[in-house]
């Protein structure tokens, strides 16, 4: 019996694990009525376990007014009320919804309660933690320290563990189902607000979704889509539009692969090492090349291929700038065929490739140093 246990609750955790969003969970509302979070679909998600007996409850008057500031710009809080930590969050979920709507005047949706760690979490719980586990307490804070010290002395090890750790901790959701962070509850809700307001504007959550891809899907870009790109491409700001870029979007699959064969064959060893290799353009299925003038024009073709590459990501794919590929097309006599059919004209060079697909992965960001800004007043 214990065994088929076991093999039960590795089958369950699976399933969750395997999930490809939130929008795959079904939750209880406060009435007790089954609804599914993909109701919620496009909207930027703060999901919060929450406790009216807590330090931290005065944190719903901070959650209602960044509900009240943002919820029309498609912004919504999930509050689970939870009686794991303390038992913090006593009565039903009426009682509970009640003392909230008295004292904090909230107004953005609870759900019936829950548990978030052990035997019984609720699935959504399980998942959200999957994506993003514990990043530990600021210890310089008073209150980030008090909470380390509190846990550490009922488990040395317990920022190890991916479980929520107390009330209001918090998971911020983008508008196509991606986790993207976690807070703690002695987070800074200024922070969160900083966060919540890259999400919510739609231009700059694109900017901060793009990512250079490195796989992507066996299938070509529609033509009509690769025309949009380009459109948004040589739209981009230009000194005294001079427009000096020439570009060139490589459709031609048979084109594509004749020179990946002449590429395989001078490179073997290193084809051979990369177990993912499909083609020398990063495996993407199309290519959109950049000349400029053999003297000037950097600035111009760099505005205009990060319009391109915005305008791809906005439109569900993938793109990864290319310098490599250039470098060894542009020396290697035998890729001279791929050159000429680029067409480029006398006095003009290949400056820059941009790899673009369908991908077929979603990389994590990779840390930016703020230090390197300053702000002169």
């Amino acid at each position: 019996m214990k065994r088929l246990f076991f093999c039960l609750m590795a089958t369950m955790s699976v399933l969750i694990l395997s999930a490809q969003s939130i929008y795959d969970f079904k939750v209880k509302d406060d009435v007790g009525k089954e609804t599914t979070l993909s109701d919620y679909k496009g909207k930027v998600l703060l999901i919060v376990n929450t406790a009216t007996r807590c330090g931290f409850t005065p944190q719903y008057k901070e959650l209602e007014a960044l509900y009240e500031k943002y919820a029309k710009e498609g912004f919504e809080i999930l509050d689970f009320p939870c009686n794991q930590f303390g038992g913090q969050a006593p009565g039903t979920i009426q009682e509970i919804h009640q003392f909230c709507t008295a004292n904090f005047n909230i107004n953005f949706p609870q759900f019936d309660k829950i548990e978030v760690n052990g035997a019984n979490a609720h699935p959504l719980y399980v998942y959200l933690k999957s994506q993003k586990g514990f990043g530990g307490f600021d210890v310089a804070d008073d209150r980030g320290k008090m909470m380390d010290g509190m846990l550490r002395r009922q488990d040395a090890e317990y920022d190890k563990k991916a479980d929520i750790k107390w009330n209001f901790t918090k998971f911020l959701v983008s508008r196509d189902g991606r986790v993207l962070k976690r807070y703690e509850p002695t987070d800074k809700m200024s922070d969160i607000e900083a966060d919540i307001q890259v999400e919510v504007n739609p231009v700059i959550s694109n900017i901060m979704a793009r990512r250079s891809v490195r796989k992507y899907l066996d299938k070509p870009v529609e033509h009509e889509k690769l025309e949009v790109i380009v459109r948004a491409g040589i739209n981009a700001p230009s000194g005294m539009n001079r427009q000096p870029w020439i570009v060139r979007v490589v459709e031609d699959q048979k084109l594509m692969a004749d020179v990946n064969e002449v590429y395989k064959k001078e490179n073997a060893e290193q084809v051979k090492r990369d177990k993912d290799f499909k083609n020398m353009f990063r495996n993407a299925p199309n290519l959109i090349c950049v000349c400029t003038p053999e003297k000037g024009g950097d600035l111009d073709a760099g505005l205009l291929g990060e319009n391109i590459m915005l305008a791809a990501q906005s439109m569900g794919l993938g793109t990864c700038c290319l310098g490599g590929p250039v470098r060894w097309l542009v020396s290697n006599e035998k890729a001279k065929f791929f050159i000429d059919r680029l067409e480029i004209p006398t006095g003009y060079k290949l400056n820059y490739i941009i790899a673009i697909g369908y991908p077929d992965e979603q990389p994590d960001a990779k840390p930016r140093d703020a230090s390197k800004v300053k702000y002169i007043k």
